[in-house]
């Protein structure tokens, strides 16, 4: 498991944090558990980069992906 910086200098570093969690969930090296913690805490240190309006922003839909922001939206109940 490695050691991940929950506050992100910007849209692109936010995403590909969240990209690095949801993966190492797929790959089974974190639990269910440890993925809901740290999505929940990225989200909370990173709104204004993450976040406008109520909706994600583009490059974060871009860089993550539908199927990655199904999850997130779950977990953060967007």
């Amino acid at each position: 498991m490695i050691s991940i910086n929950t506050f992100c200098k910007n849209q692109k570093e936010a995403s590909a944090l969240i990209n690095i969690v949801i993966d190492q969930y797929w790959e089974k090296t974190i639990n269910e558990e440890e993925m809901i913690t740290r999505i929940k805490t990225i989200a909370l240190n990173n709104e204004s980069l993450i976040l406008k309006d109520h909706s994600f922003t583009t490059t974060v839909k871009q860089v993550c992906g539908k199927r990655r922001l199904e999850i997130v939206s779950k977990i953060i109940n967007l």
